[in-house]
């Protein structure tokens, strides 16, 4: 996995999410010790970008930092998935509230945004899932609110890739999209905040029954 082709600017986001795929896929376990020297051959970065990545992974809980010791893998489990995955339910439906119906321009770019993620697999659909909901709370007036969202969405990450891996539930979330648009072109921001809730818990199913197949695995 080289990430040569990568723009410069790009490239510790790039190693990150390959961080992340890997941890998602096995590839490094739970409580396995990061080795920089490796990990950088192995992506073709250098370790300063590959270290801004890492840190960045500390900071949204995918890794452990140890003084003089270096990066673990932290688990992924249902019980943190629990924790924060029921959290955004509550907070961007009123983040909507607050920021009212979007006019026609915004419209405009959530539809095409819901349009390229229809297409999109992996990694690129949830960053355009995760583009889409900024974009419909953008006018929020309330920027902590916006910047706790910003963080779950981080916090998150690691277990929706596992979500839209699938591309039944990438189908669900642009369903669930058309759906929450309709009621705000309808001017109807009640029912757009209630679609906006159940597509915040549309995901959750899948992924706990995903996290359960991996304890049952390892347990074999």
């Amino acid at each position: 996995m080289q990430l040569l082709e990568v723009e410069r600017g790009n490239i510790s986001e790039a190693a990150a999410d390959a961080v992340r795929a890997m941890i998602v896929d096995g590839r490094l376990s739970a409580g396995d010790r990061i080795n920089e020297v490796h990990l950088a051959q192995q992506l073709g970065v250098s370790r300063t970008p590959l270290r801004e990545a890492l840190s960045g992974l500390v900071a949204e809980g995918a890794l452990i930092a140890r003084p003089r010791l270096g990066y673990f893998v932290r688990s992924l489990t249902l019980e943190e998935f629990e924790q924060i995955y029921d959290i955004r339910p509550l907070l961007d439906p009123e983040a909507l509230r607050l920021a009212g119906i979007p006019n026609e321009k915004r419209i405009a770019r959530l539809e095409k945004l819901n349009a390229d993620l229809a297409r999109a697999k992996g990694l690129r659909a949830i960053e355009i899932d995760d583009a889409w909901h900024m974009e419909l709370i953008a006018d929020c007036p309330n920027r902590v609110l916006i910047e706790m969202i910003a963080n779950m969405i981080v916090r998150t990450r690691r277990y929706e890739l596992a979500l839209m891996r699938e591309q039944k539930n990438v189908g669900v979330a642009t369903q669930d999209h058309d759906r929450i648009v309709a009621a705000l072109m309808a001017g109807d921001l009640t029912a757009a905040c209630a679609a906006l809730k159940q597509n915040m818990q549309s995901g959750r199913e899948p992924i706990v029954a995903w996290l359960k197949t991996r304890v049952v695995a390892k347990g074999t």
